[in-house]
């Protein structure tokens, strides 16, 4: 493992493909201004297997969009363009890419692993678990759900501050915990 990333599994022609892929699916909402089928023509057989990804978009280092799925339910590349049109046009953080901005995004794809369900008895004993730059954790309980992916390690290093985070993200106070509580982990491969 390296930085949160798992060892790479797509090669750099299947990694260009994915990244092609959801350029071409960003491509089309700004000039149709809806999704675009997928078409698995000349589609690399690896990147049909189901898989679940989040799609990242920058512009100069700023966070522009960022939509995933955490459960693998369709084919990787299907994932990947939809993830990829939602970020750029359903993110409510940000107001839908425009023409002018596409010169200049930056696309980033991260292909979850599977999730591994942590056992702990205390707040305490999940901080000790985690492993920062490497874990991307889902905290869940009841109907709240959040994910922080192993990239956000970079801005909240320490686990409390990255659990804090995690919590307000799901709509819950900093200092939140109940016996409810879960927290699964996963690691990602990083593509772009």
């Amino acid at each position: 493992m390296n930085g949160g990333y798992v060892e790479a599994m797509y090669t750099a022609i299947q990694q260009q493909q994915m990244l092609s892929r959801a350029r071409e699916s960003i491509s089309h909402g700004l000039h149709y201004g809806s999704r675009r089928t997928v078409d698995h023509d000349g589609v690399d057989h690896h990147l049909l297997n189901h898989a679940a990804s989040f799609v990242t978009l920058t512009i100069d280092d700023q966070l522009r969009g960022c939509i995933g799925s955490l459960t693998a339910t369709e084919p990787l590349i299907d994932n990947i363009e939809y993830n990829a049109y939602s970020a750029s046009f359903e993110d409510p953080r940000f107001n839908s890419l425009t023409q002018t901005e596409i010169q200049k995004l930056k696309i980033h794809i991260a292909i979850l692993g599977q999730t591994e369900p942590l056992k702990f008895h205390s707040e305490n004993n999940l901080l000790q678990q985690l492993r920062p730059g490497v874990d991307g954790i889902v905290l869940s309980d009841g109907n709240r759900k959040a994910t922080f992916l192993p990239s956000v390690w970079g801005h909240l290093e320490q686990p409390k501050e990255f659990v804090e985070q995690l919590k307000v993200k799901a709509g819950l106070s900093k200092d939140y915990w109940s016996h409810t509580i879960t927290f699964e982990r996963y690691t990602v491969e990083s593509v772009g």
